[in-house]
């Protein structure tokens, strides 16, 4: 494929978009940041390394600016000499005739080496306005430049039901119920989509939907992790995270408290609950663990978590050694660690057997401050429900350089710091402590936070970031698709106070995001994974709203808000077979009643055993960090939507409040089909289910057995 496209040389080469893919992958490895594997002492990843005389070869340089001839790099590139031939034959590595042009070019051209785009502060482009009718909103300006260099064109719009369906999920996580649907179907004016957009984001449910990928990525669960798998109580943090988007705050102060609201002028108990993000990590309960292993393990977990969350930066490679693509030193990766080790916590938390909740340090919430401050967190009973948080130490402790990352080799001691290379962090400016790093953060300059943040968004919405490695803006992930628009979202979103709900409606108001999922054989031939966004791309609902369908279209569904984590429906034997059955969660003890019926987030999460239907669909064990969830494709998610009691009993609940009203069969279905897919059935469809209908009642006539077992599906 790239053989094919050798006519494809642009007019001007960018080192980023160009050539640092070409050498990160095929030169990297011996002529890269890593001192140990370095062939020849040369660096190609550095311009002063690249332009400077290769001591093993004196008055030869790698590269001569605007000179090929000259340029060892490019002789050594179109050699077919075995000895002489990079990259050598052995490592299984070959350069394209497009990319040997590429870089060929780029020497012509003076070999301008840049920092990596994620380096540089975003900048707010000029919006590319070519009187387009269809664009919306400036999202679509950048997204139709990009379709017109692919000579692609835009869908048109997806019907209302489509459209109402879709922005129902991806606001609240739920269908739109009947009401909804005629509402929008039959308003005909201009605005009847704004309002309903309006309509969603007010929605107590939006912040449900908006929370469960930050549960993701701040690792929330129910259990401490480890063989033991103690219980915790971290849920009220949880409550917080679902207020905190419904209420609208920023970014910059939904994530600076979640940082470090304890450590803010007058902090009171919200900004210190929030906190309460530090403290997901996973946590021993084992006898006979190394206390100060396991306490820095933690505080791994937490630098390595702020690095991905915030900064989509893979911090943890530089643990046991300096970073191999991305300039992260050992030593700065012990500088960031010195914000995070300042607590006073142990490594082990006391005998699982005492059912433990108490690892300091912790905030206990009562009735009292449930009443007032913390009105948003569901207590259930009058016994106060401890939650960890984070509170640091009144003596600063000294972090030192771990050797080969190893807890019993410390090494050089280091202040608290971050990567320069990232973006310096101005020690007259930010405090040194985790309100300096907050600072340091959302400082407008700081390139990396607006852009991750947005990118994740974005994300929700499309099924793919414009940095599809929406983990990883370093040297080794994918550069953005559409990079002018990433920036200008990115700037325009700190402009405007950092408003997640108005960064959230600009998505979903623009034309890009309104189109028809339907895909022409042009298009895919140019576009089969629709990177430029010329159609809506379909995507799967994650595994708890799936649930939360099934819940909501049969009927059954527990609309409450927040509160403890419930045990539905589950084989026998998971959480026994995999834990040392000490322990509260020795055994697994399935709850009763409206308990049954509530939304898949609010599902009890044991990290060593975690809800198998939910996994099934490839929702996170919450063992660390992520941002992005994998999906796949496999015979047993089939399985769980034919076989699975909540879905069964779901069918069974739908068909007996059909069976009341007085309408008939045909009328039934078609409620039962608008209920569940959202739009109105076409004539063939209901042809189908009529027959099936007919056919399944004879089936169950001739076999009462088979409808009596049906019955006793479920609870309800």
């Amino acid at each position: 494929k790239r053989e094919s496209d050798v006519a494809g040389i642009p007019s001007k080469i960018d080192f980023n978009i160009h050539i640092r893919p070409i050498l990160s992958d095929r030169c990297f490895k011996c002529h890269g940041p890593d001192a140990n594997k370095r062939q020849g002492n040369l660096r190609l990843d550095i311009a002063d390394s690249a332009y400077a005389e290769l001591k093993e070869h004196p008055g030869t340089y790698a590269i001569v600016k605007h000179d090929l001839k000259k340029s060892e790099l490019y002789n050594r590139i179109i050699s077919t000499t075995a000895d002489e031939m990079m990259p050598p034959p052995e490592s299984n590595l070959k350069l394209s005739t497009h990319e040997i042009k590429l870089l060929a070019k780029w020497i012509e051209q003076g070999a301008e080496y840049k920092a990596h785009w994620s380096f540089i502060p975003p900048v707010k482009y000029e919006v590319p306005r070519k009187d387009i009718k269809w664009a919306k909103n400036e999202i679509d300006h950048f997204v139709m430049e990009k379709m017109k260099a692919k000579s692609l064109k835009p869908n048109e719009e997806a019907d209302k039901e489509t459209l109402l369906k879709r922005v129902a999920f991806d606001l609240t996580g739920l269908p739109p119920t009947l009401d909804m649907q005629d509402r929008f179907v039959r308003d005909n004016s201009t605005d009847a989509y704004n309002r309903i957009i309006d309509e969603l984001l007010a929605n107590k449910h939006y912040g449900e939907k908006m929370a469960l990928p930050w549960l993701d990525a701040a690792r929330y669960a129910d259990s401490h992790g480890y063989q033991d798998d103690g219980l915790r109580t971290m849920w009220p943090w949880r409550d917080w995270v679902i207020h905190a988007f419904n209420e609208n705050y920023s970014y910059e102060k939904f994530a600076s408290w979640q940082l470090a609201g304890d450590l803010m002028p007058d902090a009171n108990k919200e900004m210190i609950l929030a906190t309460g993000f530090n403290r997901n990590h996973k946590i021993t309960q084992e006898g006979g663990v190394i206390d100060e292993e396991y306490r820095l393990e933690y505080v791994t977990d937490r630098t390595n978590t702020f690095g991905k969350t915030f900064l989509a930066m893979t911090f943890e490679c530089a643990k046991c050694h300096d970073h191999k693509y991305d300039p992260i030193q050992q030593k700065e990766y012990f500088s960031t660690f010195a914000f995070f080790n300042q607590v006073n916590e142990k490594g082990l938390v006391g005998d699982i057997s005492l059912a433990s909740l108490a690892d300091p340090p912790r905030m206990f919430i009562t009735d009292a401050d449930v009443k007032n401050l913390l009105k948003f967190v569901n207590k259930k009973d009058t016994i106060p429900v401890p939650v960890m948080i984070m509170k640091d130490s009144a003596v600063v402790r000294t972090t030192h350089i771990l050797k080969r990352g190893q807890y019993d080799q410390p090494g050089d001691s280091v202040d608290f710091n971050t990567p320069k290379g990232l973006y310096p962090f101005d020690t007259t400016r930010f405090k040194k402590n985790r309100l300096g790093l907050a600072q340091w953060l959302f400082d407008k300059k700081n390139p990396f936070t607006a852009r991750v943040f947005v990118n994740r968004i974005w994300q929700e919405f499309f099924g793919r970031g414009l940095v599809r490695t929406a983990g990883d803006f370093g040297l080794q992930g994918d550069p953005p698709s559409h990079p002018e628009l990433l920036d200008w979202l990115a700037v325009d979103f700190m402009e405007n106070g950092w408003d997640i709900k108005r960064l959230v409606k600009q998505i979903v108001t623009s034309a890009t995001y309104t189109q028809s999922s339907k895909i022409s054989k042009e298009a895919y031939a140019v576009d089969p994974d629709n990177v430029y966004l010329s159609r809506y791309t379909r995507s799967r609902l994650p595994a708890e709203f799936i649930k939360d369908h099934v819940m909501a279209s049969s009927g059954l569904l527990n609309e409450e808000i927040g509160g403890p984590s419930v045990k539905p429906y589950q084989p026998n034997g998971i959480w026994e077979s995999s834990t040392s059955g000490r322990g509260q969660l020795a055994a697994y003890v399935q709850d009763h009643g409206k308990k049954l019926y509530r939304r898949g987030m609010y599902t009890f999460i044991k990290r060593t055993a975690p809800p198998p239907s939910m996994l099934t669909f490839d929702a996170s064990n919450r063992d660390q960090c992520e941002v992005r969830r994998v999906v796949t494709n496999t015979p047993l998610q089939a399985l769980v939507l034919l076989n699975d009691p909540q879905v069964v009993e779901a069918a069974r609940v739908f068909a007996q409040n059909l069976m009341q009203e007085s309408s008939d069969v045909k009328s039934k279905i078609e409620k039962a089909f608008r209920t569940i897919v959202c739009r109105i059935p076409a004539d063939a469809e209901k042809t189908i289910l009529n027959t099936y209908f007919e056919k399944e009642k004879i089936n169950f006539t001739q076999a009462p057995y088979k409808a009596n077992n049906l019955l006793q599906a479920g609870e309800f």
